[in-house]
């Protein structure tokens, strides 16, 4: 569904992508692994323009994709859930979600009832503000916005960091339920390695901004992936 070859990024004068091949398929989770500062955000944010690649070349459900905006990838149906959320905390949860119409048409634009169904703590908060919600609930209303725009390509951006075990548990159901469906790629940034290994199908592990192993998960081992990760 979504596919880079010889990736590069640059922030200033900084490169922090070196080359990257990366690809993610439809119906499987593709996990980035790496410790802090190897380029894994960086690469969710070429994958989705929020900043621009410096070069390589990116394919989109099949199609060559240039140098574009972040609204341009989400209109094509891509849709990010940073880190930190990043909700409207001054609006309502009905009016957070709601924002996911603007990449809809017309005809589309409602909150579905499995909305609700995988994230029920929505339901009962709907008028409450985003900035009154737990760290739980924002990351569910994240991900549900996310949802709400009927994406081919979902990312996510450390969907567990400072969430309490019962939710992070919720957000794996969740994840393997959209995976399930089979129409959609997600590509996982995390660093929570349970969760991560008992999710994927692919992993791509970064060190210094360069690929340094990747393969399905029945190609490695877990102690040695783990291992991997911690270098």
């Amino acid at each position: 569904m979504i596919k880079v070859k010889d990736l590069t990024l640059h922030y200033g004068g900084t490169q922090i992508l070196h080359g990257i091949d990366f690809e993610a398929k439809s119906g499987q989770i593709t996990c980035i692994m790496g410790t802090n500062g190897t380029g894994k955000t960086s690469l969710l944010k070429a994958l989705s323009g929020t900043h621009p690649r410096s070069g390589g070349r990116m394919e989109f459900d099949g199609e060559a994709i240039g140098i574009v905006r972040a609204q341009v990838m989400a209109q094509r149906g891509l849709a990010l859930v940073p880190q930190g959320r990043m909700i409207f905390p001054l609006l309502s949860v009905r009016e957070n979600l709601e924002t996911a119409f603007a990449v809809l048409p017309k005809s589309e634009r409602r909150i579905p009832a499995e909305i609700y169904d995988l994230f029920p703590v929505l339901k009962d908060m709907t008028q409450r503000r985003g900035g009154d919600l737990s760290g739980g609930q924002q990351q569910q209303l994240a991900i549900a916005r996310a949802m709400i725009m009927k994406p081919k390509v979902l990312l996510l951006d450390e969907p567990t960091e400072g969430i309490q075990p019962n939710i992070i548990q919720q957000i794996g159901h969740v994840l393997e339920y959209l995976k399930g469906k089979g129409d959609m790629a997600i590509v996982l940034v995390e660093q929570y390695f349970e969760f991560a290994y008992a999710l994927a199908d692919h992993f791509y592990v970064l060190r210094r901004g360069l690929v340094s192993t990747s393969g399905p998960r029945a190609s490695f081992e877990k102690a040695a992936l783990r291992s991997e990760v911690a270098l």
